[in-house]
């Protein structure tokens, strides 16, 4: 792949003073109407070997654009402050709005190569970081992000003159490192391991561009120009996303009416005074098991999803009750906000993520695109049938990096939600929970069946499965939640004492 790029290039001073002033006003212009149109955001991935002017184009770029719709992040130097959280969780929470440019500068590629370069990880491992960006950008494309991965490229020669070269200035010395000189002796690692990896992650939906760096003059105006042609085929597209045509996979016949919602015995209770006994010991066990020394390497992330009025509320506050309140957080999840709606889907939830020693216990969740925005037509589908591969990847990641993954979904039959809403609408200060949209989901009773089933299929994996919990008696529910609860974090505790470590990375 390096073989293709012509080194060499060099474009003097006159030629360049006379190509710059028409690209900078086609570039500011194209800016322009991205931020007034806002049709969709930008991703820069800037890479490529030491010495190939990776900082110096990311100064370029913000001095020829509108530097406050420009935001520059460098994931590598908040490893020590997120590093409790997912590797991806800097880059998600750093995505842009519609109508603004992120420049991701260097680590997203250069971190898993270099740590290959050097043996702290193995093929295995390189390849599943190469694996994990492809389905990020992958993702980011599907969302109508335009995703521009620029490789800055330099030849072993060329980089010893530009180490050279920078560190005979005082005013250029500190630019050069002994790192940098550390890198230089490893150069033909570097140049197998990059070439391999950007070979696996060149795809249609976002190649590398290749560009040669020993010139400053023509490094410059090529990267200028490959940013003007980008936006500009893509201003002319609109809002135009990378889609395929797909149609909704037709459903299994079913020899009888029954499915996994219908097999569940709702009629199961609880008498109030085994209840109250039973609440009180899961809630001191609860409290106890958060408050293990083991539990400050872990977070709990506490999903609860179920059918209108099936008491999600209720069990939430039996949990918080037996928490440290400043230690967890409930995220009640609706309608997106503007904020959120220009952002890629999952971006809403990653922002919220607990660091280690905490709780996050989400009322309504990630599923929704899969369940209201499916059933009420609120998105393609395209959109609810990647969901779901996008969300296992989600939860994987999470889990991966120490993070607990407890999911319910809150099953009462229609009867018993009749008698709810009903309830709801007696009771002054019920009433606020009681909507017209309740009783126009409740019309659509088998469509949310249907896409309940769907979700737990296909969403119901050995690191994150699903709880369905039977919840026509809310005594039931609650004790189940938190029994669940306490034997997840229990069996998480225990595991620590003979862990696997998965590989670490430092992007």
């Amino acid at each position: 792949m390096f073989e293709a790029v012509e080194l060499g290039h060099r474009i003097g001073a006159g030629r360049y003073a006379r190509e710059l002033p028409p690209l900078r006003a086609d570039l500011i212009a194209a800016q322009l109407q991205l931020i007034r149109t806002r049709p969709f955001s930008v991703v820069i991935i800037l890479a490529g070997m030491d010495g190939a002017g990776k900082g110096d184009s990311v100064n370029v770029l913000n001095e020829w654009l509108d530097p406050r719709h420009v935001q520059t992040y460098a994931p590598a130097e908040s490893l020590a402050r997120d590093g409790d959280r997912p590797p991806m969780w800097r880059y998600w929470g750093a995505l842009p709005a519609k109508g603004e440019i992120a420049i991701f500068f260097d680590d997203l590629y250069s971190g898993p190569i270099r740590q290959r370069v050097y043996g702290h990880v193995g093929n295995s491992e390189l390849d599943q970081a190469l694996e994990r960006n492809l389905r990020f950008e992958k993702m980011l494309v599907a969302e109508g992000v335009l995703v521009l991965k620029i490789w800055l490229h330099l030849s072993r020669k060329d980089q010893k003159k530009r180490f050279c070269q920078l560190e005979q200035a005082a005013a250029t010395r500190w630019r050069v490192t002994a790192e940098d000189w550390h890198n230089h002796e490893h150069y033909q690692d570097f140049h197998r391991i990059a070439e391999r990896a950007l070979r696996q992650t060149s795809t249609a939906e976002a190649p590398w561009t290749l560009i040669e760096g020993s010139d400053r003059h023509y490094r410059e105006l090529t990267l200028g120009q490959t940013l003007l042609q980008a936006l500009r085929q893509r201003l002319e597209a609109g809002e135009a996303r990378h889609v395929v045509n797909v149609t909704v996979p037709p459903r299994l016949p079913r020899l009888d009416d029954r499915n996994l919602l219908r097999a569940l015995d709702l009629g199961r209770d609880l008498a109030k005074a085994d209840y109250d006994r039973q609440l009180a010991h899961w809630q001191g066990r609860l409290s106890r098991l958060s408050r293990k020394k083991g539990f400050a390497r872990l977070s709990l992330v506490v999903v609860f999803e179920g059918n209108d009025a099936a008491g999600k509320g209720g069990a939430i506050r039996r949990v918080t009750r037996a928490l440290d309140a400043r230690r967890y957080r409930v995220v009640p999840v609706g309608a997106p906000t503007d904020e959120e709606a220009a952002r890629p889907y999952l971006w809403r939830f990653w922002r919220q993520l607990p660091t280690r020693g905490r709780l996050v216990l989400f009322d309504r969740s990630w599923y929704g695109r899969v369940l209201v925005e499916r059933v009420e037509g609120l998105c393609e589908p395209v959109d609810w049938l990647r969901a779901y591969g996008e969300i296992n990847d989600f939860e994987e990641q999470l889990v991966r990096h120490q993070c607990l993954v407890v999911k319910f979904w809150l099953a009462i039959d229609a009867d018993e939600q009749l008698r709810r809403f009903r309830q709801r609408e007696a009771v002054p200060f019920k009433q606020f929970k009681i909507t017209a949209e309740d009783w126009r989901n409740r019309d659509r009773w088998p469509l949310y069946e249907e896409a309940v089933c769907d979700m737990v299929e296909r969403t119901s994996s050995d690191i994150a499965p699903w709880v369905l919990v039977e919840a026509n008696s809310k005594r039931y529910a609650r004790i189940k939640i938190l029994k669940t609860l306490c034997q997840r974090i229990a069996a998480a505790l225990r595991q620590q004492r003979t862990p696997e470590a998965p590989a670490r990375w430092s992007s």
